[in-house]
């Protein structure tokens, strides 16, 4: 059962920023992700892979997406072909049901009524979250990083360190929040306090196990870190 570690955990210093990962954070696009990669499987003649199943791995992109809908992992000779084919469906209809998470819109109206910028640090290819971005309401992020600005993704700090340098900030003086492990791995590599989306897709493991500095259950529970609620 997921723990509010919020109530186990010493108190932070307020940060002077929150940076956020963007799918299963911010925006729930597993919907999107999902019929990216069933519209393949239906135009192959097979029924969609349910929901259920494919909504844990949305964090994960094509490699858990396509994982899950075909058995197949990168480095198989099917699989670049259908992650190219999935990256299309997914660019074609990238927000039709994608939307931010409950909560979310209050929570950055809040921390910008108290002077605490925030941003995006995303694994998504950068074509697609500048694409995905301004559809669904978040074009005002002091910055947003994508998986291919620096050239190492998420678990690599750089990321992290690249969005503290844009906002003109020490990364210790940053939060970040995101709801797989490799978000809090590249936090802690970047020597910033980590929070864990509960509220999130989460992968297949507890985020209690994933060593955060607090985890929480929904968007609005930051405030009370903060003490702003």
């Amino acid at each position: 059962m997921l723990m509010d570690a919020a109530k186990l955990k010493p108190k932070l210093t307020r940060p002077h920023a929150i940076l956020f990962d963007l799918d299963g954070t911010l925006a729930d696009t597993a919907p999107d992700l999902a019929e990216a990669v069933n519209r393949i499987r239906v135009g192959r003649g097979l029924i969609a892979t349910p929901y259920e199943l494919l909504r844990p791995v949305a964090s994960a992109g094509a490699r858990g997406l396509i994982g899950v809908a075909f058995g197949l992992a990168p480095g198989q000779a099917e699989f670049e072909p259908l992650r190219d084919q999935f990256l299309a469906n997914y660019t074609n209809a990238i927000a039709v049901k994608s939307t931010l998470f409950d909560g979310i819109p209050a929570l950055l109206a809040a921390l910008e009524k108290n002077g605490i910028q925030w941003g995006i640090v995303t694994n998504k290819v950068a074509r697609l979250t500048d694409l995905l971005v301004p559809q669904i309401g978040l074009s005002h992020a002091a910055c947003v990083i994508s998986g291919d600005t620096t050239g190492h993704p998420k678990p690599h700090p750089a990321p992290l360190l690249e969005a503290a340098k844009r906002i003109g900030l020490a990364p210790q003086n940053c939060w970040y929040v995101g709801d797989d492990l490799r978000d809090i791995q590249a936090g802690h590599a970047a020597g910033m306090p980590t929070i864990a989306a509960g509220w999130g897709y989460c992968g297949h493991v507890e985020p209690d196990s994933w060593q955060a500095d607090h985890v929480v259950a929904a968007p609005l529970d930051l405030l009370r870190l903060l003490d702003l609620s």
